[in-house]
């Protein structure tokens, strides 16, 4: 079976840089991002399967870059990983497509099995957040 190919975008690059580390073992990390406009720049040519993406960066932030990039056709998933945990912004992902919504501080934890749900097209967010009623 082929490994995922996956672009990581993060404006802070030593979590970015962590983050590939991380992932090296089980997919094949094909490329980083610093801000919204060079994930889109960088999902054209490089063709991941899944993108993890912040949320808050500079320039172009992920969810308008998820926007575009659902615009474009593109097909990759989209994992979020954030430190974000309100639901406007959980909601916000979903509406654009995400798959995944991870939080910064359970990353070790949650990142390899959001990617791997999105892989089969299935949605994982933290459960860290899933714990409230109220989340979407």
């Amino acid at each position: 079976m082929n490994r995922a190919r996956v672009l990581i975008a993060d404006d802070h690059g030593p979590l970015r840089e962590a983050t590939a580390r991380m992932l090296a073992s089980s997919f094949d990390v094909v490329g980083t991002a610093q801000d919204g406009q060079d994930l889109i720049s960088k999902a054209e040519v490089l063709n991941p399967d899944v993108i993890i993406s912040d949320i808050t960066m500079p320039i172009l932030g992920g969810i308008e870059a998820a926007r575009l990039l659902r615009k474009s056709r593109s097909a990759a998933r989209i994992v979020f990983l954030t430190i974000h945990d309100e639901n406007e912004f959980i909601r916000a992902c979903l509406d654009e497509g995400a798959l995944g919504y991870v939080i910064k501080a359970h990353m070790k934890d949650d990142l390899v099995l959001a990617i791997n749900a999105a892989m089969k097209g299935k949605r994982f967010i933290s459960p860290s957040l899933s714990m409230s009623k109220d989340r979407p």
